[in-house]
């Protein structure tokens, strides 16, 4: 493609690709500095295609939309954190609850909550364009120029790839290589219907609170997996999400895990008489900091699930996302206002992320999922139940004295697990710290 044709008539200064949350705080972070920003979304509209869990951060988000609470579709703001450690058919729970802090994070549904933020972005002087799929970038003597559509093409000086998990257009330019199984997970989930009343009652909640669960454990023990729970206004999301090489390895069906997470005697109550509404799957980030791709070139970006930014060990995507968009957005403000759009200049985006708490949270749980992958045993199946096993002696009552029942206890769990696999699971657990503190 010639340079003449970089200067069509429909050239555009940033074309961004997808419009989930990095997307359009990418794009609205441009438009408000008085460019002309493209969004383009391939879903028949925004949120159309997402998946998540359900926990959106009020932080970041009034860094891009600073009084979202006036009008965003919050579904509860969440006022209490339940651990729970399930094994086959028990339990142990732990819970942090505070309504002080009502305001740090709230439950949404995707479909509504990026639909929301799209109109919001428009009203922002973003031009949107959904339902159109980009197949490929268009290049100009190695420099990204644009986007060729099924329409038609649109030419820019800047290309912000927001385009998801997948980032087909990433790997094209080879920014990306082809993830490895446990590089990523399967997330499937359902979003179950409650009569509010009932709702409320069975999670302990007032209006407009919210409870959010982590389950360990169950369908999921010896796995590199984990579930959810997530309390909207009339209904609660359950899933799970588990590492691809697992779900090989052990030829699990994903589906019917869930449906054995939902039958778990600790979890069936919950949604009990609960009308099914919503069925979905999706790929999830798991490689951590060491699977970040090159995240810039000569005329071209990459944010949010595309450059795989995604906290495991404190569930955090939404936020990593938000933030990531804006960093490119302000990136290209710079670009066009020094009239540079080389990879030297975009190195700009790069330095904003390592400055940032996004890169130090990452890279101080670099080794997280390799561990995870290696003691998922021990720390997945193990340890839930020997949870379960002592609150179970701890609680009981059978006549005798204490110290024999704690013995027993100690005895059990000294001679079901070698001494050389505790000693592992410790030096694992110091390392982790460690290098989470350092």
């Amino acid at each position: 493609m010639s340079g003449e044709l970089a200067k069509a008539e429909n050239k555009i200064s940033v074309i961004v690709v997808g419009a989930g949350p990095a997307g359009v705080a990418a794009a609205i972070t441009v438009a408000r500095a008085g460019h002309k920003v493209l969004l383009v979304e391939r879903g028949d509209f925004s949120g159309a295609k997402n998946m998540y869990g359900g926990a959106m951060y009020s932080q970041p988000l009034k860094e891009i939309f600073p009084d979202f609470e006036e009008s965003a579709p919050i579904e509860r703001y969440t006022v209490e954190h339940r651990y729970a450690l399930l094994t086959d058919d028990e339990g142990t729970i732990i819970s942090h609850k505070s309504e002080n802090e009502i305001k740090n994070s709230f439950t949404a549904i995707r479909s509504k909550f990026d639909k929301w933020a799209v109109e919001q972005a428009i009203k922002e002087g973003v031009y949107y364009a959904p339902k159109t799929v980009v197949r490929s970038l268009l290049t100009d003597k190695e420099k990204i120029v644009g986007i060729k559509t099924d329409l038609e093409n649109y030419y820019s000086d800047i290309v912000i790839l927001a385009d998801g998990v997948n980032s087909l257009l990433a790997k094209q330019l080879g920014l990306r290589k082809n993830f490895k199984p446990n590089q990523m997970a399967l997330g499937i989930k359902e979003v179950i219907n409650l009569d509010k009343e009932i709702l409320e009652n069975r999670f302990n909640v007032k209006e407009n609170q919210g409870v959010i669960y982590e389950l360990m454990g169950g369908p999921m023990k010896g796995m590199l997996g984990l579930g959810y729970i997530y309390t909207n206004q009339k209904s609660v999301t359950i899933g799970l999400g588990v590492a691809l090489d697992e779900l090989k390895e052990k030829k699990k069906k994903p589906y019917e895990m869930l449906n054995e997470l939902k039958a778990h005697p600790v979890i069936a109550p919950l949604i009990k008489d609960g009308e099914l509404a919503e069925y979905s799957a999706h790929l999830i980030p798991e490689g951590g900091f060491n699977a970040i791709p090159t995240l810039y070139d000569d005329g071209v970006m990459i944010v949010g699930d595309a450059a795989m930014l995604v906290d495991n060990i404190h569930w955090e995507g939404t936020n990593l996302a938000l933030i990531s968009g804006k960093f490119a957005g302000e990136t290209a403000v710079e670009a066009i206002n020094n009239n540079d759009f080389s990879k030297d200049m975009l190195e700009l985006y790069q330095k904003k992320l390592e400055a940032s708490f996004i890169y130090k949270d990452m890279k101080s749980y670099k080794n997280l999922m390799p561990t995870m992958h290696s003691r998922a045993k021990s720390f997945l199946e193990y340890y839930p139940e020997k949870a379960s096993e002592f609150f179970k002696a701890f609680t009981g009552v059978k006549s005798v004295p204490k110290k024999e029942v704690f013995r027993k206890y100690i005895y059990s769990f000294l001679r079901s697990r070698s001494l050389l696999e505790l000693v592992k699971d410790g030096v694992a657990i110091i390392k982790l710290v460690f290098e989470a503190l350092k």
